[in-house]
């Protein structure tokens, strides 16, 4: 059974520049509409209720030097926390929470962003099919600022289109698709094998997408559903998108 997700709120949010040296992204705040009116929220309280809502119970946030006030807020909640020291990236992140996966498959989500709706098409997909991952992508006008993925068209499922992930590359120069990744997954503890796997250049960080590419390489089984036009990432990471998200959550959260 699905109960366990791994939030990682260890990056630098070097994009959003001075609030995020002191602020995580994760405390960000976001319109939701309560009681006839309009109130902010952290968007780690929309990512948080959004996996409650599928039958995620169990949750870990990946915290790094910055971390403290995020630690704070979600104390009542009792969470695990661990530690990624240094800003290594997504991927090493992940390995942080191994232990707390304790060989049980788990939800992955990264701190700066949430999706307006989704999750349970994907935890659907991941209970009937059982492959090793299964992730969101989007369609962008500018792939090579992203992870994409590499795909065989498997028709639609639930309202989605379905797709086998073939590769998955990160931030190519060369996009072999207009396919990004949202950073919203699932997996079986043998992504962190593939993660080890990893050889990078010394400064170089870990990304999420390698151990994606490694699984692949392995011969394990990865589906991706597209995002519908009526599903929207809201993405706190970078200025611009931000200001669309906060514009997007006071109109129609």
């Amino acid at each position: 059974m699905l109960k366990k997700a791994v939030i990682t709120s260890a990056g630098k949010g070097s994009r959003m520049k001075h609030i995020t040296s002191v602020l995580p992204k994760g405390l960000l705040p976001l319109f939701v509409t309560e009681n006839g009116g309009k109130v902010t929220r952290p968007v780690i309280d929309l990512i948080m209720d959004s996996l409650n809502k599928v039958g995620i119970e169990k949750f870990c946030i990946v915290v790094g030097r910055n971390g403290m006030l995020l630690m704070q807020y979600l104390f009542d909640r009792t969470p695990t926390f661990v530690f990624q020291d240094m800003p290594k990236g997504f991927g090493d992140a992940v390995l942080r929470a191994e232990d707390f996966s304790s060989n049980e498959p788990f939800f992955v989500h990264a701190d700066d962003g949430v999706l307006t709706k989704g999750y349970e098409s994907l935890k659907l997909l991941f209970d009937e099919v059982s492959p090793d991952a299964v992730l969101f992508v989007r369609r962008v006008e500018n792939p090579s600022r992203y992870g994409v993925v590499t795909i065989q068209d498997k028709g639609v499922y639930d309202g989605h289109k379905l797709y086998k992930v073939i590769d998955a590359e990160e931030k190519p120069l060369h996009p072999k698709s207009n396919l990004a990744i949202a950073a919203v997954y699932i997996f079986k503890p043998s992504i962190f094998s593939a993660l080890k796997q990893i050889n990078v250049e010394e400064g170089k960080e870990i990304e999420l997408t390698y151990g994606i590419h490694n699984l692949l390489l392995d011969g394990k089984e990865v589906y991706a559903l597209e995002m519908n036009e009526d599903e929207k990432w809201l993405n706190v990471g970078d200025p611009k998108s931000y200001l669309d998200a906060l514009n997007y959550s006071f109109k129609f959260l």
